[in-house]
């Protein structure tokens, strides 16, 4: 099934809801990353607050199975459903609510994630319907702002005290925290490479990593596999692999922004907790 027919049919339904200023293919599916574990987002971006009733009609007319409804929060209402067989993920939001959140991040350089992967969603996405709407937005996050990227660098360059611990758990075999260190180190690492990279965050999670660093140009050498065998390498090899990888980040930092000040990192980030002497 081509799911980007599917979504389009589908759009076509949303459409017919006069409230429905655009509707905007997002998600693996807008950037040809999908595979058979795929589904389909979509998001309806709306002139007034959608009832109940009006974000049902289109599941009705699919004969579509919901799976989830969710009331309104985080200033939009979602829900999920199947129909054909494929899951929809559904994103509904008020117009003005997504306009604001790029000003929030292309004018105030937000680093705020949720908030980045609607702006990515509309930077990369596929207007399906409402095209004079969503090219509009387009052309708003068409160039990212260099204070942002200084800004998400500035957000992630600091590793935390717990990966100070690092050789102390690896000496206790205390897996289950070293592991929870080593996630929020490549976690770190990768808002600092959308930042020098200038690509907005595309979900909070960094999900599709590989594709993702495939992407970019601004990288340290292989970097795909090397964060890829940091989980599957003796932890020992991974602990001194993202020492490494640490490094070449800052030396990347350092030639692309030269203006932050790293000072008071580099010193941090190989640092190791002292051993006691145990009488």
């Amino acid at each position: 099934m081509d799911l980007k027919i599917l979504a389009s049919e589908i759009a076509n339904i949303y459409e017919q809801n006069p409230k429905v200023e655009a509707v905007l293919l997002g998600g693996s599916v807008s950037r040809n990353w999908h595979d058979e574990h795929s589904d389909i987002e979509l998001f309806v971006f709306w002139k007034g607050d959608p009832t109940d009733e009006e974000r049902k009609d289109p599941i009705v007319k699919l004969n579509g199975k919901i799976i989830d409804f969710h009331p309104y929060e985080e200033e939009g209402w979602s829900e999920a459903y199947i129909t054909q067989g494929v899951k929809l993920e559904i994103s509904n939001f008020l117009t003005d609510i997504i306009n604001k959140y790029i000003n929030d991040v292309t004018i105030s350089f937000d680093t705020d994630l949720d908030k980045q992967c609607i702006v990515a969603t509309v930077y990369n996405g596929a207007a399906l319907n409402g095209d004079l709407v969503i090219n509009a937005m387009k052309e708003k996050v068409s160039k990212y702002p260099y204070e942002l990227s200084v800004a998400m660098v500035m957000e992630n360059i600091c590793l935390g005290n717990r990966w100070t611990n690092r050789q102390a758990l690896l000496e206790r075999q205390d897996w289950l925290m070293l592991y929870k260190v080593m996630v929020a180190v490549q976690t770190n690492l990768m808002g600092m490479l959308f930042g020098l990279n200038r690509q907005f965050v595309h979900h909070p999670a960094f999900k599709w990593q590989k594709h993702t660093l495939r992407s970019m140009e601004i990288t340290p050498k292989n970097i795909s596999n090397r964060l890829e065998s940091i989980f599957l390498d003796d932890p020992k090899v991974s602990i001194r692999e993202l020492e490494i990888i640490i490094e070449e980040m800052y030396e990347l930092i350092q030639r692309e922004l030269p203006q932050i000040d790293l000072s008071s990192v580099l010193g941090k980030s190989l640092f190791l907790r002292p051993k006691n002497e145990i009488k």
